[in-house]
């Protein structure tokens, strides 16, 4: 069921849920993280944000060390020095 009310936008941009809605949400408290999103020119969406997935950090340094395990064609030279070489050659 959709519920709507009338607030006002502060100075700022901040906006007070009214408690007619807060009240009706279990997400929806002080310190709630939510997620603001404009999906059209007049439509702005609050959602609750959701947890990220967890990083598995062994999974991730294999892929860094297998990174860095690649070894390029021609002179070594550092990382600084490639990108300052690739702008000036575009």
């Amino acid at each position: 069921m959709q519920l709507q009310t009338t607030s006002i936008v502060r100075d700022r941009g901040q906006l007070t849920i009214p408690d007619l809605i807060r009240s009706r949400t279990d997400w929806v408290s002080p310190g709630s993280v939510v997620t603001v999103a404009q999906v059209k020119a007049d439509e702005i969406v609050i959602r609750p944000r959701t947890t990220q997935k967890r990083v598995d950090a062994d999974d991730l340094w294999r892929r860094i060390r297998l990174v860095r395990s690649f070894k390029g064609k021609g002179k070594l030279i550092s990382l600084s020095e490639f990108i300052m070489m690739d702008r000036e050659n575009h």
